[in-house]
């Protein structure tokens, strides 16, 4: 069986960073965008609308009155929301059959639970993600600290809500994984050497 490495992360922890270094690093395949590109190949809807789909929790159902009588009618955005999700459940087990990898986000962790893989979380205080933002922002976005902290709150809010909502489990508890990292004031290339170092003895045990 591959070996298979997750990571869940706080928007602004550096997760994604710490997924590709660490792929790199044990010469693991890494898997982040390239599901959506997966996605967008096998079905007809733009990578633009994927990206706002996934990692959103769905809108369930709207009510209408008919008469006298309240019925709940199926919300296109959920049926939308639920084939997306089964498409990119479909796209991440045949990564992890491939070859051995790291897949950032996407419920990852609870898609190939079966395959039980290693799930990392990522997390930093709110300063060091705002910093981090801050150096990878483009040039053209002028957010203020009040604006950005917002935005990342506002982020992990969704990926709260749609973890929740299709795994039934708690995002970001600590419970439902195996080491939770936290990259405050501390540099992820020195904490990615230093678990590949980990990782690489285990393979040899």
């Amino acid at each position: 069986m591959n070996k298979i490495i997750t990571v869940g992360r706080e928007f602004g922890s550096g997760g994604r960073e710490f997924g590709c270094r660490l792929a790199e690093t044990l010469g693991y395949a890494y898997c982040d965008q390239e599901i959506v590109s997966e996605i967008v190949d096998r079905t007809a809807f733009s990578e633009r609308y994927i990206q706002q789909i996934l990692e959103r929790k769905p809108t369930i159902s709207f009510p209408i009155h008919i008469g006298r009588t309240l019925h709940t009618v199926p919300s296109p955005m959920l049926e939308q929301s639920t084939l997306l999700y089964q498409k990119q459940c479909e796209v991440i087990r045949e990564m992890a059959e491939k070859s051995n990898c790291v897949i950032v986000g996407r419920c990852a962790d609870h898609i190939l639970r079966e395959q039980h893989p290693f799930r990392f979380f990522v997390y930093a205080d709110i300063e060091s993600r705002i910093k981090r933002c801050r150096e990878k922002e483009p040039e053209h976005e002028n957010l203020t600290d009040r604006e950005l902290r917002k935005r990342i709150l506002d982020v992990d809010r969704q990926r709260s809500r749609y973890y929740g909502f299709y795994t039934d489990h708690t995002w970001g508890d600590r419970i439902n994984y195996d080491l939770c990292i936290n990259t405050t004031n501390t540099s992820i290339r020195e904490i990615v050497t230093a678990l590949s170092m980990l990782f690489m003895s285990q393979m040899q045990e």
